[in-house]
């Protein structure tokens, strides 16, 4: 069991804990593939990964269609994709991805909420550079050996591949996502879901009282409605 495994189980965050929040946060993630590679799911990559990750999560079809349907009206909005970086209270590192149609609003209800919970927004590249910026595949476990995938996918960019209660996992780059998707769609290989993640490379260990505090410039972020993901390098003692 490798870094990332041991991060994901460790990490507890509330990130789309509900429903409705989910559909919307994906029907922006379509509407921006949308609008970067046609409405298209065949020739469209981005498109294709993030509706086979709405039918994971049950969103109606409805729903998919509609948001297709809205980013090819030229009226319709255009989100835009900004990083902002910062720390929490005790130095805890944070990431949060954004996607939103106006610029000002978001940036000022991030820099309140850092404010507000005693934390410091930082400039562009401040704490990036503290995560891996990776990409993860879920498969069915039917049957297929995690060591020999591994073997197998290794030129295609994965580093690491473990199993649990849902399936196979396969961890990879970000930059390897597209080689790794069209790979497993060859190998006819079903794709259950696909993300991107940000895994921190050191981690900020704080007591129980001391993660209250962060917890609550967490769910600030991530109750906003600009705000796509948020990451951060805390763990609990």
């Amino acid at each position: 069991m490798g870094r990332a495994f041991e991060f994901r189980k460790a990490r507890k965050m509330k990130r789309w804990s509900a429903m409705a929040k989910t559909f919307t946060r994906l029907s922006k993630d379509i509407v921006m593939a949308v609008k970067d590679g046609g409405p298209n799911p065949d020739s469209n990559s981005h498109l294709r990964a993030i509706i086979q990750n709405a039918k994971a999560v049950n969103m109606p079809k409805d729903n998919i269609e509609r948001a297709i349907k809205r980013a090819t009206d030229k009226n319709s909005d255009n989100y835009k994709e900004i990083l902002f970086e910062g720390y929490a209270p005790h130095g805890v590192a944070i990431l949060v991805e954004t996607a939103t149609d106006n610029n000002n609003r978001t940036v000022a209800n991030v820099r309140s909420y850092f404010s507000k919970c005693n934390g410091n927004l930082g400039t562009s590249g401040s704490v990036e550079f503290m995560f891996d910026h990776t990409c993860n595949f879920r498969i069915p476990n039917e049957g297929l050996d995690a060591e020999q995938l591994e073997l197998e996918f290794i030129d295609f960019g994965v580093d690491e591949v473990f199993i649990d209660e849902d399936g196979i996992l396969l961890y990879a780059p970000f930059e390897s996502f597209g080689a790794i998707q069209k790979e497993l769609e060859n190998r006819n290989i079903q794709i259950l879901s696909s993300a991107f993640e940000r895994i921190p490379t050191t981690t900020t260990t704080l007591s129980f009282e001391a993660v209250g505090k962060v917890e609550k410039l967490l769910e600030k972020l991530e109750d906003d409605e600009d705000v796509q993901n948020v990451y951060h390098n805390m763990v609990l003692a």
